[in-house]
């Protein structure tokens, strides 16, 4: 995060604390936009807005009731805008929650045809104190929404809405509005309205600026106009892990004191000529030794190494540090081809520190080491060509108008209900270099995958099988195998799907609400007031570890918190009809999660709810 020491290693700070709310307020609604994502990590953030912050990802992933809760209340007041075909997938079944992300993920395409790279939060928070303002927080990122461990910068903003639009922040505005036109598939209803309010408030947000900067500014490339790059400056340093010749070699040529300094990943730089490189001062990697904690096993599962990028130049008195998604390549820098967003913060030199400081060895820098071009050999020419041509197959996949239809199957032979799922193209798809395409649905696994490839290429509909309700979704993954070379690549996408039976989500909800104890327990979630992380922690709890909800069957605990919601206005008790209306309508399939006694005491506040109800409408 950016502050007085600027791209300190020894100053870091986690994805997840950057979204919680200030003291005293609560989180309201949020647009994320990120290149790629995993359906684990996008499952985790409602919990992290909406209930309780954890130290990884993986303490929220334990809890599903705080999943499927945090997924409810944060249900039309977030949205998060990825590129297609970006979405992570897996080989094995993912869980069934991740349907849950149909109302939240939108995938998109940059308008120029090349990635859609940003990476941004754009939250707003309400106060629990009536009289105290709405707060907004602007993060500007490297990161993408994954468990990705790389080294990442991130600039956050907090302000508040002012009563006059400001002009440095009409790029971002006007980015926020424009994203709904950039979906692939379409958005969720209630998207728009949801972007254009808080692009609307991002307009006239006046924020307060982290010391000791005096100055912000923003920049999006890939929207039409002139991409934002550096520009002419005394002294230059760059940190991206992706780089090629023609830009490195318009960068090398800005300074006008000295050579400047490059950070960049030996891979890429591989690629770029000696002539290129000997134009820099230093050029320089990341230090394997940097990868991990002290004392940390690497996780295998998890991309680490270098992810930031950051461009820091000095211009008289002051020195500017852009940060954003922009890595140092034509797409990014000079064509305008993929989209992409930067913030600059400026101040005076003399307190945010020169060039040297801030990437030399007493910052930055001593986490790497000179690049050594013999110790990394180039892509493979053939290799590259066919992940050329899966990433062309990736695009018409997810923009070709594909469809899922769902239709009543045979019953189960255990007499369960079954729905068909066929997919279905609009038209024959090209799909030139490909030798295999498999896909099957997200929460199915590969041991279901259909081979797809030649039924597209016709444009004849696949049936991709008969499964339960609750297997259900539009997200499919999606391998594909090169023709000629040993390479693929698995993603998922999400496409348009027709006929998926409405009584779905509640299928979902029973899925996780399966037994009187788990009941209970999502009560005492729907219970928890807002701004209470600790209360909703602990209810999320699955009553076996200390200090979890042990009375979970007793009903005087529930009875007085069901009284407190009544005198608090109802909203609570509200949501609470809700879950047991859901929970009601079974096929007949399962046990009834809600005990007799509740169902007897539930009646005497549904009706004072509806005398309550009653008293407001005169």
């Amino acid at each position: 995060m950016l502050n007085r020491r600027s791209l300190d290693p020894e100053q870091r700070t986690l994805y997840g604390a950057n979204l919680q709310p200030p003291a005293g307020y609560v989180f309201d609604a949020a647009v994320a936009t990120t290149f790629s994502l995993d359906f684990e990590t996008a499952l985790a953030v409602p919990v992290s807005l909406a209930l309780f912050a954890a130290e990884n990802r993986d303490d929220i992933l334990s809890h599903p009731l705080a999943l499927l809760e945090g997924a409810e209340r944060i249900a039309g007041r977030l949205v998060v805008f990825t590129d297609a075909g970006h979405i992570q997938a897996s080989v094995r079944p993912h869980s069934r929650l991740c349907s849950l992300l149909e109302r939240i993920v939108v995938e998109v395409a940059a308008p120029q045809g090349g990635a859609f790279h940003p990476k941004m939060w754009a939250l707003r928070f309400t106060p629990l104190r009536p009289e105290d303002p709405a707060r907004l927080r602007l993060l500007i990122l490297s990161r993408n929404l994954t468990r990705d461990r790389s080294w990442d910068i991130a600039a956050t903003l907090d302000g508040v809405i002012s009563k006059q639009p400001k002009a440095i922040n009409r790029p971002v505005a006007d980015f926020l509005r424009q994203l709904p036109d950039l979906a692939t598939v379409g958005a969720p209803d209630g998207t728009k309205a949801l972007i254009d309010e808080l692009a609307e408030d991002i307009r006239r947000a006046e924020w307060s600026l982290p010391e000791p900067f005096e100055g912000v500014s923003f920049a999006v490339n890939g929207l039409g106009g002139k991409p934002w790059r550096p520009e002419p400056c005394v002294r230059l340093g760059v940190v991206s892990p992706f780089c090629d010749d023609q830009t490195l070699s318009l960068l090398a040529v800005l300074p006008s004191a000295e050579k400047p300094i490059f950070i960049g990943r030996s891979d890429e730089l591989a690629r770029v000529s000696v002539a290129t490189l000997d134009r820099f001062a230093r050029v320089a990697v990341l230090d394997e030794m940097a990868a991990t904690e002290d004392g940390e096993e690497a996780d295998a599962t998890a991309l680490q190494g270098l992810h930031a990028k950051a461009f820091v130049t000095e211009r008289g008195w002051d020195t500017a540090i852009t940060v954003g998604s922009g890595n140092a390549t034509r797409p990014a820098l000079l064509t305008g081809g993929n989209v992409e967003i930067f913030a600059t913060l400026t101040g005076k030199r003399s307190r945010v520190g020169s060039v040297e400081e801030i990437l030399g060895e007493k910052g930055f820098g001593r986490l790497t080491r000179p690049f050594v071009r013999d110790e990394m050999n180039s892509a493979d020419a053939a290799q590259c060509a066919a992940e050329a041509r899966l990433d062309l197959a990736r695009r018409e996949i997810c923009q070709s108008g594909l469809t899922l239809r769902c239709e009543r199957a045979e019953p189960n032979a255990d007499g369960a209900p079954a729905w068909r799922v066929w997919l279905a193209p609009s038209k024959p798809l090209s799909l030139l270099g490909l030798g295999v395409l498999r896909v099957w649905p997200i929460t199915r696994g590969e041991s279901h995958a259909r081979d797809v490839l030649e039924p597209v290429r016709r444009g004849q509909p696949v049936d991709l099988g008969a499964m339960p309700l609750v297997d259900l979704t539009r997200f499919l993954a999606c391998h594909l195998t090169d023709e000629t070379e040993n390479v693929s690549i698995l993603f998922s996408t999400g496409l348009m799907i027709e006929g998926l039976p409405a009584e779905r989500h509640a299928a979902i909800l029973r899925w996780v609400i399966d037994s009187k104890d788990a009941f209970f327990r999502y009560l005492r979630l729907l219970l928890s007031e807002l701004g209470d992380p600790f209360a909703a922690a602990l209810a999320a709890q699955d009553g076996s570890g200390q200090g979890a909800w042990r009375a979970a069957n007793d009903d005087a605990p529930i009875l007085e918190e069901l009284v407190r919601a009544f005198c608090r206005g109802g909203d609570q008790l509200r949501a609470i009809e809700r879950l047991i209306a859901r929970l009601e309508t079974d096929d007949g399939a399962g046990t009834d999660p809600i005990p007799t006694e509740f169902r007897a005491l539930w009646n005497t506040f549904r009706i004072a709810l509806a005398t309550q109800d009653a008293a407001h409408a005169e």
